[in-house]
């Protein structure tokens, strides 16, 4: 094969590597905040549920690492757990107020990817 046949090999797989990243992208595109006004409400309690949920996920992670550690006693492991509860419960309750499933709290960080 000729320098000029792999070079225009190599051109086309890179098109076609390229074509099919471009084509993800538009089938996977990212959630965006909606600016109508009709939905704005729904879209910001989108964003404020999701960091909220982050935050509960970081909470109960470190929850398990004090408890697992034995840095917490058992009346501090149960009221640590039952307010983790609460709180979940209650994001639950918001998403369906707003007509949002717990799939739909996670952002798209671009090339960092999702959040959670």
């Amino acid at each position: 094969m000729t320098v000029k046949a792999r070079v225009s090999t190599l051109a086309i797989r890179e098109l076609e590597s390229l074509r099919s990243e471009l084509q993800h992208r538009r089938t996977a595109a990212p959630a965006r905040w909606n600016a109508d006004p009709k939905d704005v409400q729904r879209s910001l309690a989108k964003v404020v549920l999701t960091l909220v949920e982050f935050l509960r996920k970081l909470l109960e992670r470190q929850a398990i690492r004090r408890m697992e550690s034995g840095s917490l006693s058992a009346k501090q492991v149960e009221d640590v757990g039952l307010a983790l509860m609460r709180l979940e419960n209650t994001l639950r309750d918001l998403c369906r107020h707003f007509d949002l499933e717990p799939k739909d709290l996670n952002l798209d960080l671009g090339p960092l990817g999702r959040l959670m």
